[in-house]
């Protein structure tokens, strides 16, 4: 492609660790390479929201647009912190590139790996970008080295940094065969390299050609002849491979100094491809607009914001969703940071905010021509890590809360809510207990709710292991029709994971086929809550004799009895308590799976085994099982052994007995909370 695209917004999204910089990078782009405006913690145009502010840190995806030598560009600013990695989940797929913000340090190189492998994964073209190049010390070879081990795309360095002592200065591009010293506020001035320097910068300008060339064959023949390549044909080459996801190019940098900064815009403009390939990708025929995600802003509504494919949008214009309802951009708004600024019309490419869409949802196409369109962006929600049992404060705000909570889940999907059973919570789920505290922070601010947040309680289940039989009778004469049932029933311990079982072997109609249904609801009543105060599983009970009266008895009275016999006999079993076992899978790099493996069989668990996680170099995958109940903060502690790397699924497995000590715990402070909820 050509480097000047009239009337095409080109689309790149900053990716990469927290602080690493890529809020500074993208100030400094919008600048044009004249360094960020931002002195560490004052804002500039990313990380508009107070949360942001607050944490010194992006929250949420920034956008910002910007023109450079005549292109326009959209870029998309994903946080780096692992608790709000997945607000970039969907911003990916769309973008014609990613810049990867890389540290200096080679010691910090794995923290790109699990970034590189979603580029990978999805196809998008990227380039990195080696940020606070001064701090860089040891030799590029080494940090060269640790980037290349965590990426399977292989890395091609454009540049080499030139030092001056312990500081680097400058560069060498290697492509254009030139020297340039970096300049405070200025462009990048060139120079005449020393000899040792320019011998240095030879054999990693061959070494350049030499990757290049492993997709070149014409590229190949010329280095064995010890032929020139032609210029045009390296950074054909260049283009193409990167476009084509064959390498991932390597620049170096520093934001907050605009050092190298215009070097990789122009890098931006040359190579960067059409959004038509990010269309092909995803598979996005005709005019549309993908949904990035979605937001409330106040009075402004409902917000989507989406890059416009195939042609552009006007004010007003007709949306069909997948499903095939239609609705009007009620606004369109260009982005700049936290400001909307209204406009008539956007571009083919751009990222625009589009009003009171409502259905709209985030990896949605809403089609410009009328025909549904449904696409698989590649991506998921990601699976939760953490959660808060919550509830309104007041009462009165249950249905507010409902609703807000609706809204907020819209805006991020990275969380989700759920019901438990057993203990009648409800669970907001996320990322980690930050992700969760933002949240929260966000219904106060934003909807004036507040909300109680607590651990989520472990649905504890009891058992028996005796049996019995046991006869109950409930009679009650109040004047009139009184009340009347009696049963007799065995009661015997079922094998685990069998569940309730309800049999009858009645004869002579000595309780009426009418009501043996009730008697088992008693039963289930009865069961709800055990001796040890917990629901009862795996027991079978089977009704083997009765009476009834055929004035007094009923349904009720039926059920009463057998609840009655279910509690008495109960009492009369062995309890034991049981606690829900869990399967994890947990991904770690191999430095620490040791250490991963110590934390669960800390916590009670039983480690299956590891093995190397399939597609990525350096890490582990450990099988363990693990009671839920020590599941809770486990996402913070693998956390802080891994570098922040460190992941799990998880999904209940089995159920086994708690005895001793912990069981006396547990029973006791059931019992204390359930006094002090009255």
């Amino acid at each position: 492609m050509t480097a000047h695209t009239p009337g095409v917004v080109r689309s790149v999204a900053l990716v990469g660790p927290t602080g690493v910089g890529k809020t500074t990078l993208l100030e400094a782009l919008v600048g044009g390479g004249v360094g960020a405006k931002r002195t560490g913690t004052s804002a500039g145009i990313g990380d508009a929201s107070a949360e942001a502010r607050a944490r010194g840190h992006s929250v949420e995806l920034n956008f910002a647009g910007f023109e450079y030598l005549g292109d326009r560009y959209a870029v998309i600013d994903c946080p780096g912190a692992v608790d709000f990695a997945a607000e970039g989940d969907f911003a990916l797929p769309a973008v014609d590139l990613a810049i990867v913000v890389a540290d200096p340090e080679p010691a910090k190189a794995i923290l790109l790996q699990p970034t590189l492998k979603a580029l990978e994964r999805l196809g998008v073209p990227h380039m990195l970008f080696v940020n606070k190049i001064r701090q860089a010390r040891g030799a590029l070879s080494d940090l060269l080295a640790a980037l290349a081990a965590v990426s399977s795309v292989p890395l091609v360095a454009r540049q080499l940094p030139i030092r001056d002592g312990e500081h680097v200065t400058g560069y060498l591009d290697l492509a254009l065969d030139r020297a340039f010293t970096y300049r405070d506020g200025g462009p990048s001035e060139r120079v005449i390299p020393a000899a040792a320097v320019a011998a240095e910068g030879v054999d990693a300008r061959f070494h350049m050609l030499e990757m290049l060339a492993d997709f070149d064959d014409t590229l190949l023949e010329q280095l064995l002849s010890d032929e020139t390549p032609d210029p045009s044909v390296i950074f054909g080459d260049i283009v193409r491979e990167l476009n084509e996801s064959l390498v991932a190019p390597v620049f170096f940098g520093d934001a907050l100094k605009g050092y190298g900064v215009r070097r990789l815009l122009k890098a931006i403009r040359h190579d960067a491809a059409a959004p038509n390939l990010a269309a092909a990708r995803l598979e996005l025929d005709g005019a549309g607009a993908y949904v990035i995600k979605t937001s409330y802003a106040g009075q402004a509504g409902k917000l989507t914001y989406a890059r416009v494919f195939g042609g552009g949008i006007a004010d007003g214009a007709e949306l069909t969703l997948p499903d095939g309802a239609r609705s009007r951009a009620g606004g369109l708004f260009a982005v700049q940071g936290g400001a909307l600024n209204r406009i008539t019309r956007a571009l083919p490419g751009d990222v625009i905010a589009i009003a009171k869409v409502e259905q709209a949802r985030a990896g949605q196409v809403l089609s410009l021509d009328g025909v549904p369109k449904t696409i698989d962006c590649g991506m998921t929600p990601r699976p939760p890590a953490y959660s808060f049992a919550i509830a309104a404060r007041l009462h009165q705000d249950d249905v507010k809360l409902s609703s807000a909570l609706a809204r907020i889940i819209e805006e991020d999907p990275a969380l989700s809510l759920s019901q438990e059973a057993e203990t009648h919570q409800t669970l907001l789920n996320g990322q980690s207990e930050t992700h969760l505290q933002l949240t929260l922070e966000r219904l106060k601010r934003r909807f004036g709710l507040d909300v109680a947040a607590a651990q989520p309680a472990t649905p504890y289940l009891e058992t028996i292991s005796g049996q019995v039989t046991q006869h109950a009778r409930h009679r009650k004469q109040t004047g009139g029709h009184g009340q009347f049932g009696d049963v007799t029933i065995e009661i015997a311990a079922q094998p685990r994971g069998a569940g309730f079982a309800f049999s009858q072997h009645i004869t002579g109609g000595v309780v009426p086929r009418q009501w043996i249904p009730a008697v088992e609801q008693g039963v289930r009543d009865a069961m709800a809550r055990g001796p040890l105060g917990f629901p009862v599983v795996d027991v079978a009970v089977t009704l083997i004799d009765g009476s009834y009266h055929s004035v007094d008895s009923s349904e009720l009275a039926f059920r009463l009895a057998g609840r009655a016999a279910m509690d008495e006999g109960l009492r009369h079993c062995a309890s034991h308590l049981l606690e829900p076992i869990e399967r994890l899978t947990v991904h770690v790099p191999i430095t620490c799976t040791s250490g991963v493996t110590s934390l669960l069989s800390a916590k009670r668990g039983q480690v299956l085994g590891f093995q190397p996680r399939e597609g990525w170099t350096g890490w582990d995958t450990v099988e363990a099982y693990l009671p839920k109940a020590e599941r809770y903060n486990l996402i913070g502690e693998l956390r802080s052994l891994s570098q922040g790397l460190g992941a799990f699924e998880f999904g209940f497995d089995h159920l086994a007995e708690i005895t001793g000590r912990l069981a006396d715990d547990v029973v006791k402070h059931h019992g204390e909370e359930r006094r002090m909820s009255g």
